[in-house]
């Protein structure tokens, strides 16, 4: 190898496959494609606090695919050594909300449609999707349900207080029921008809309850 054919290597080549106008302007606008679905992510977490490190690694994520699509669409070895690459790749951390692969699923199409230089589709399809999550995941059922936890004695306190509850409440499912030496304790399902819980305070005061607790049940429903 002579000293000149340093200078003709394909690596020398390669840096001006990718123009420095279409990297700016790629990851201008996956930056800002990045904040959008951070901004929808923020309005549409339905726990206590939202995780600003989630947030952060949606925006990361928009704009490092975009770059490694850049690189690939650019040279189709590397893209067979960058499908190699990210095979050793194991991700462990578990993810608590189905929701959450969503947002991670469209940061990373996001980029993909980027580097692919369809900006029309990227923009649309990105302004689309997160109304779509706005209306739907935002949009709060009029009948939320509650778990009563209810301790009674017998059989006849159990009667009295189911029948209490339905005539108080729109729907009243038991869900489980265990009893022991006379005691029994009941999980009941129910829907409010409105959002007044003084129920509780008079079911609680009946002969034979010796507690009740009212509970937002916040998983799965099938109803």
């Amino acid at each position: 190898m002579t000293f000149d054919d340093i200078f003709k290597s394909s690596f020398l080549e390669n840096v001006t496959s990718v123009s420095i106008l279409d990297m700016v302007l790629a990851l201008v606008l996956a930056f800002g494609l990045g904040l959008f679905i951070f901004f929808v992510y923020k309005k549409t977490y339905q726990g206590v606090m939202y995780s600003s490190s989630f947030g952060v690694t949606l925006i990361a994520l928009t704009m490092i695919t975009t770059v490694v699509i850049l690189a690939v669409t650019s040279n189709v070895v590397l893209s067979l050594g960058m499908v190699g690459a990210l095979s050793i790749v194991r991700f462990r951390t578990a993810i608590k909300e189905p929701l959450d692969i969503a947002f991670l699923f469209w940061a990373i199409a996001e980029g993909i449609v980027l580097a692919a230089g369809m900006i029309p589709l990227a923009i649309i399809g990105g302004v689309v999707i997160g109304l779509i999550l706005l209306v739907f995941v935002n949009k709060k059922s009029n009948y939320n349900p509650y778990i009563v936890v209810l301790q009674c004695d017998g059989h006849e306190a159990e009667q009295r207080t189911r029948q209490y509850l339905t005539e108080q409440t729109q729907r009243c499912v038991v869900k489980s029921k265990s009893a022991q030496h006379g005691a029994v304790e009941l999980n009941l399902e129910i829907r409010l008809k409105n959002d007044n819980t003084d129920f509780i305070n008079m079911l609680s005061e009946m002969e034979g309850v010796h507690s009740a607790v009212l509970v937002s049940y916040n998983g799965d429903y099938m109803g």
